[in-house]
């Protein structure tokens, strides 16, 4: 028998996690084998490893604590990697040499494939003086545009992809431009963005006061609290960023207030971090916890909840000493203070079968008290795990029992951590779970609603061929071999029949036991007024998130899957496909499927020599006229240098199937020009051009220009804000980068694959 409750996560298990040498065979034979292995590694350094080896064996069985991706892929596999999923970077000095040396760590962090969070506010705005250079200040958008070049060519030589995070202080100048970056498809893309908003903002903002943008003290200018709240709302609502992040709020709940002042989080927010912050995550299955689910005493077994939850804790406790780091600091600040985040997964499927309707009253309430129990055992798990291992090294008792989030703990958990220590100083978060909760079965993902109780999903099979398989969630699944075709109850919800409202209660519920933050995504509906919308932030102010993070589909996000009724068994049961979409119009059109090539076509041949090359290379282009509208086809790059051979052959076949896809590929030059050659560059025509690459993209451009498909250097449709992006391929959602499927989603933050678990923040 399989341990495996889906097709699907075996093939997840098998791609991702499965350690296999470097032919690609498979050390890790069967699941058991991966759980085996974890075991071993974190029991490692114990007093007794044979005996913790079989307990935290135990926890992974069936899925039922489920480490981050990091540890089920690196754990006992003697490769050297970080164990760690993000990180936030150190304070960046606002100089140019404090500036460059936070992107050298934040390249070496990259590198082992970590995301990063950076807070840009302690860059001086644009325009501001930079004494004894008699210069302006260039402002810290443009360091985040070399940050974002940067992890650019972190990911295009191989690495696995990591995220970043910027966040800045809604008093800063350039909050604004801040604002209004990721307007501009072609910027950022790298980067996911937050506001950081003070209490004192909100408290302006209901007052509808005056704001003043500051810098090391100096007042720019002072603008209404109420319209830059707006623009913020404005950007969310057109473009699903910025987040927004109440700072202030995070601060006065951290338990390490006295030692730290946070200004940054991971990736995807759960995990807010001071400098050189790292995050380290796993998450209790509670989808496995229900007893006699769908029946009359249906409810989730607290005393295994506890349980479980102890050995978690020990387990990720020993991550911190098994783990490598990229930065020495990195290292030092998780020793001191050894935070773990210790979340769920399959909230929504466990609610399911227990007969609660998620975001209703009853819901909110069992979550509650849920993680209140989590909390709980997890604070006396390190408490005992102080009393045998010693506390975490800056542990001060008074100051820690006194933070905004101990305050509130039981009494008799704040008697034994004045008692006995605590080991690790934050215990609890709420992470992104997409890839294990498919490898878990497809449990729903942390606390999020099932986003589809049904879906098709197309698997590339060796011969080439595609064959169809139903991914169905879990407490679906369940349902159908308990009950059969019976229909399903009407407490079956999914995340396109809640309101905001819903979601909104459901992340203030967990809130309130969780010691870090949530990473959650309030579903709006495309249709929902601008005033409405604002009011989901001002709900999650007003009960005590620490965050807010929305998706309105429309044409400029993407879509997201919508749900049809599915005929005629079990009419409640929803599959997964794209709405209908949208009336082409605009200049700018993505087109799905390759366009075909007519027998002749015009276009231009580029004579391009590199300085100290004994052969000249020849670059080419032929274009296609298509509705109306001549654009770049196909391109051949040759040259009688056999050492230019093979990445010449692979230019031509890339660029031109990128051309072939149609709409605007003005992105290729983008990405040609910014490549650097670590040997040197040269001058060529008065310009500093970094690398042959860089040459050739230079050349498709002046191509790009003469046939009027971009209007001057630098200045391709990408930037026109009247574009339109339409997808021209009926019945499928956004294609998925990684393995090329179509129905990418908007979970927990992060456009995720139903299909393969991409996920954009890694």
């Amino acid at each position: 028998m399989t341990r495996f409750a889906a097709p699907i996560a075996e093939q997840i298990w098998d791609m991702k996690y499965r350690l296999k040498d470097a032919a690609g065979s498979a050390l890790d034979g069967t699941i058991e084998d991966t759980w085996r292995r974890i075991a071993r590694s974190l029991a490692a350094n114990e007093a007794e490893p044979a005996a913790w080896e079989d307990r935290f064996y135990e926890a992974l069985e069936d899925f039922r604590f489920l480490p981050a991706g990091r540890i089920v892929a690196g754990a006992g596999t003697g490769r050297t990697v970080t164990l760690f999923n993000c990180f936030v970077m150190g304070t960046i000095p606002d100089s140019l040499e404090g500036i460059f040396q936070g992107l050298k760590e934040a390249a070496l962090t990259m590198q082992q494939g970590g995301g990063i969070g950076y807070d840009f506010s302690t860059i001086r705005p644009k325009g501001a003086d930079v004494k004894g250079v008699a210069a302006d200040a260039s402002g810290p958008l443009s360091f985040m545009d070399v940050w974002d070049a940067m992890c650019r060519t972190i990911m295009s030589a191989g690495a696995r992809r990591g995220a970043m995070m910027a966040t800045m202080r809604c008093d800063h100048p350039d909050i604004e431009a801040f604002i209004a970056a990721k307007s501009d498809a072609s910027r950022l893309r790298n980067f996911n963005v937050s506001v950081l908003v003070t209490d004192a903002f909100m408290d302006a903002v209901k007052a509808d006061g005056p704001w003043d943008l500051v810098f090391d003290g100096k007042v720019y200018r002072t603008t209404q609290a109420r319209d830059l709240w707006n623009r913020i709302m404005r950007a969310t609502y057109d473009y699903a960023e910025p987040g927004v992040i109440f700072i202030d709020r995070i601060n006065a709940m951290n338990n390490l207030a006295y030692a730290e002042t946070i200004a940054a989080t991971n990736p995807c927010g759960e995990q807010p971090l001071p400098p050189y912050g790292a995050c380290l995550l796993g998450s209790i299955n509670l989808a496995r916890l229900v007893r006699d689910p769908f029946g009359e005493g249906a409810a989730l077994d607290e005393d295994e909840l506890a349980d479980l939850v102890a050995t978690a804790v020990r387990m990720m406790d020993n991550v911190v000493d098994a783990s490598r780091f990229p930065l020495p600091q990195q290292a030092e600040e998780a020793r001191n203070k050894r935070r773990i985040g210790l979340g769920v997964t399959g909230l929504a499927d466990a609610l399911l079968m227990v007969g609660a309707r998620y975001g209703s009253d009853e819901a909110a309430a069992l979550t509650e008290r849920w993680l209140h129990a989590i909390a709980r055992a997890s604070y006396l798990a390190s408490t005992d795990l102080a009393a045998e291992k010693g506390a975490f090294p800056l542990f001060d008792a008074e100051a820690y029992l006194d933070s905004g989030s101990l305050k509130t703990m039981d009494e008799d958990v704040r008697a034994a951590i004045r008692e006995k220590g605590i080991r690790n100083a934050l215990l609890t978060s709420i992470a992104p779970t997409g890839t294990i909760s498919l490898l878990a079965g497809n449990v729903s993902s942390g606390i999020e609603p099932v986003f589809a109780f049904v879906y098709t999903r197309k698997v590339l099979q060796r011969d080439g061929s595609r064959t169809e398989e139903e991914v169905v969630d879990y407490a679906v699944q369940m349902w159908r071999d308990l009950k059969g075709e019976a229909p399903l109850p009407e407490h079956f919800v999914n995340a396109q029949t809640l309101s905001p409202s819903d979601h909104v209660r459901m992340q203030a519920a967990a809130q309130k036991w969780v010691d870090s933050s949530i990473s959650k995504t309030i579903n709006c509906p495309e249709d929902i007024s601008f005033e409405a919308f604002k009011d989901v932030y001002m709900l999650a102010w007003d009960t005590g998130c620490k965050g807010c993070t929305t998706y309105r589909p429309n044409a400029v996000t993407g879509s997201v899957l919508s749900v049809e009724e599915e005929q005629p068994k079990t009419p409640e049961v929803v599959s997964a496909s794209l709405a209908e979409p949208p009336v082409p119009h605009g200049d700018v059109i993505y087109i799905t499927e390759p366009l075909n090539r007519p027998a002749a076509l015009e276009g231009n041949t580029y004579k391009l020599k590199w300085p100290d090359s004994e052969h000249a290379i020849y670059i080419t282009i032929n274009d296609i006229v298509h509705a109306g509208r001549r654009q770049p086809f196909e391109v051949f790059i040759n040259s009688k240098n056999m050492e230019h051979f093979a990445w010449t052959v692979a230019l031509t076949r890339m660029i031109s199937a990128v051309f072939r896809r149609g709409g605007d590929v003005s992105f290729v030059v983008e990405e040609l020009k910014a490549v650097f050659d670590p040997r040197g560059g040269a001058w060529m025509n008065g310009k500093y051009v970094p690398s042959i690459l860089a040459a050739i993209g230079g050349v498709i451009e002046r191509h790009m220009i003469s046939i009027g498909f971009i209007a001057g250097e630098g200045l391709g449709l990408k930037s026109d804000p009247k574009a339109q992006v339409v997808n021209l391929t009926a019945g499928r959602g956004p294609a998925c980068p990684n393995c090329g499927q179509y129905g990418m989603q908007m979970i927990e933050g992060c456009m995720t694959c139903p299909s393969c678990g991409h996920s954009k923040c890694g």
